[in-house]
């Protein structure tokens, strides 16, 4: 049975949590009323898009109990939910970082972003180096990576080959990078033959204009589903045996030759 996927492009608030937090409440209720089983948010929406800010002014203390909030959301209206949101390591590393919830609230997956954009990034953060891990959610295998991460081939490639078919993707792509979701991103989904989900900002936020143009990419490089500049909601049918069929018709994975390509230096 195909899995409904539900995207959000929209325009948070800095620093204004508990607007941020509405939104994304009133985006899973509308969600799960079309039978969506997830909602994919962008990177880092519940606090802002604003990597200096954030980490000078958001008081990590707070996170446990914003993590509530976005599982409370998650099991209220009984639908998957993706979220993006600064945590800290042991070792008191600020880093990005994005997690999976199913339909109770319950944490499926994490993962922290290995490639920063820019530097107001690296300013803020430090880059993750964990490979994005799979788990299986409502039938397909499932993974996450973040932002700027998907523009490099590696990482979609870990997840494919550790058996991912869905790839979630919060993303803050600003304005003027048009080709990354509407050419970068099927070339992702085409050459790892899976379905890649991409939700960005819109808008205006701390001087910064975002793209939106959220996409939606099938394992065969189709658009499944796109957006213009505005703010609202994407969806698109999964079907779980795509992935399958289209690796099974070019085998890329199977076919790939990693032990010579650590020979030329990879």
């Amino acid at each position: 049975m195909a899995v409904l996927l539900a995207l959000l492009q929209a325009n948070s608030t800095v620093l204004d949590v508990d607007a941020n937090c509405q939104a994304i409440e009133a985006a899973a209720r509308s969600a799960a009323s079309r039978g969506a089983a997830v909602l994919l948010t962008p990177e880092l929406f519940p606090v802002g898009y604003a990597p200096r800010r954030v980490r000078s002014e958001f008081d990590p203390t707070r996170l446990p109990a914003l993590q509530d909030r976005l599982a409370g959301i998650a099991s209220s209206n009984g639908i998957g939910l993706v979220y993006s949101l600064p945590r800290l390591t042991e070792q008191g590393e600020w880093q990005i970082s994005a997690t999976l919830l199913d339909a109770g609230g319950n944490t499926l997956l994490t993962y922290g972003k290995v490639h920063l954009f820019g530097s107001e990034e690296r300013d803020a953060f430090t880059p993750a180096t964990d490979p994005p891990a799979v788990v299986d959610f409502n039938g397909i295998p499932t993974s996450i990576v973040i932002c700027y991460d998907v523009e490099f081939p590696e990482p979609v490639r870990a997840a494919a080959v550790r058996g991912a078919e869905l790839l979630l993707v919060p993303t803050a792509l600003a304005d003027g990078f048009d080709d990354v979701p509407q050419v970068l991103l099927r070339a992702r989904a085409l050459e790892s033959q899976l379905t890649v989900a991409y939700a960005n900002h819109c808008g205006h936020e701390e001087g910064c204009r975002f793209l939106g143009g959220s996409v939606i990419a099938g394992p065969d490089g189709g658009v499944l589903a796109e957006a213009d500049g505005e703010p609202g909601l994407l969806f698109a049918e999964v079907d779980p045996a795509a992935a399958g069929r289209e690796r099974r018709t070019v085998p890329y994975l199977a076919e790939r030759r990693p032990d010579l390509y650590r020979s030329w230096g990879f």
